[in-house]
């Protein structure tokens, strides 16, 4: 598999922020994002076995893989196996491949980005939200047990307060969606 990186740190946005985690990031995308502020066109190649032994090195039970696009390399026997060391796997994916068959994710983050998203089922829809005009009405019919709409980091101060007044209002708005913050980015950790 490649692997980007693997690192322990907090979680920092979405329904679990301040969990620590570990995370394991696999290397490329099918998308080429705008916005994206991930580094994950590098890898190691590492067997299924290197990553467990790696993610067990660290105290925490919670995994988190992502990308890139994790579901352009994950497989069933890797959550298994994670699982079999006590571990709860979570995914962050923009949804636009289904998991593999029979991949038994804990918790399924989708994070849609421009593509239509195929999963069948996922536990929290995480929407980065640019603008005010942007249209959130495609996401009405997807099911979710948590909305988390997230302000676009677009590396300017200025620009970054209008996009959080903005998706603060939303969210006021549309008191389905929940405000999730980059909270990796604001204390300062990876």
């Amino acid at each position: 598999m490649r692997v980007n990186e693997i690192f322990y740190s907090l979680q920092g946005e979405g329904y679990f922020t301040g969990t620590p985690a570990v995370f394991v990031r696999f290397s490329g995308c099918n998308l080429s994002c705008s916005f994206c502020d991930t580094e994950h066109t590098t890898f190691t190649e590492m067997s299924e076995e290197d990553i467990v032994r790696e993610v067990c090195a660290y105290p925490a039970a919670h995994v988190v893989i992502t990308g890139g696009e994790p579901t352009m390399q994950l497989t069933a026997s890797l959550v298994d196996r994670l699982h079999a060391v006590g571990k709860y796997v979570q995914i962050e994916t923009n949804g636009t491949y289904p998991l593999p068959e029979g991949c038994r994710v804990d918790w399924i983050t989708c994070s849609p980005k421009y593509r239509p998203v195929v999963l069948m089922h996922i536990d929290e829809l995480k929407v980065v939200f640019q603008t005010p005009e942007q249209d959130m009405s495609q996401y009405d019919g997807m099911e979710a047990q948590v909305y988390s709409l997230q302000p676009c980091d677009v590396n300017d101060d200025r620009r970054n307060a209008v996009i959080l007044k903005d998706a603060v209002e939303y969210c006021l708005s549309h008191p389905k969606w929940r405000l999730s913050l980059q909270t990796h980015k604001i204390i300062n950790v990876r």
